[in-house]
């Protein structure tokens, strides 16, 4: 891997299968290790409950206020600065609470391949 600076692209921003915007920041063959994506949820809107398979995901809250449901847990308020960490193989959904977007920071490790994505 050479060093670069991957711009921010509004653009590059795209629907998801489970109810956010997604803008992969940082997702490349040539970084196994890690992916770093911008997460946009509306206000109003649950995600769908879903798991990533042999995946560590995190989420760093950056705007807006939320409930974010992990495994078993109940329901949890999160806000920005706020770090959720959610172990792979783990069901999770986020609900924006809010009256404007959420958003956040999803880090994967290893990175974010769709096919470790599973609907539940």
């Amino acid at each position: 891997m050479k060093p670069h600076i991957n711009r921010f692209q509004a653009n590059k921003e795209y629907f998801f299968v489970e109810g956010c915007y997604i803008n992969e920041l940082s997702n490349q063959p040539e970084d196994p290790e890690l992916s770093i994506a911008q997460a946009r949820v509306e206000p109003g809107v649950i995600t769908q409950w879903h798991k990533l398979r042999d995946t560590i995901e995190r989420y760093v809250i950056l705007e807006g206020n939320a409930s974010v449901e992990i495994g078993d847990q109940a329901a949890q308020k999160v806000n920005p600065g706020d770090v959720v960490i959610i172990p792979a193989n783990t069901r999770q959904r986020i609900t924006n609470t809010g009256t404007k977007d959420l958003i956040f920071l999803a880090l994967c490790t290893p990175r974010f391949e769709a096919d470790n994505y599973q609907s539940i």
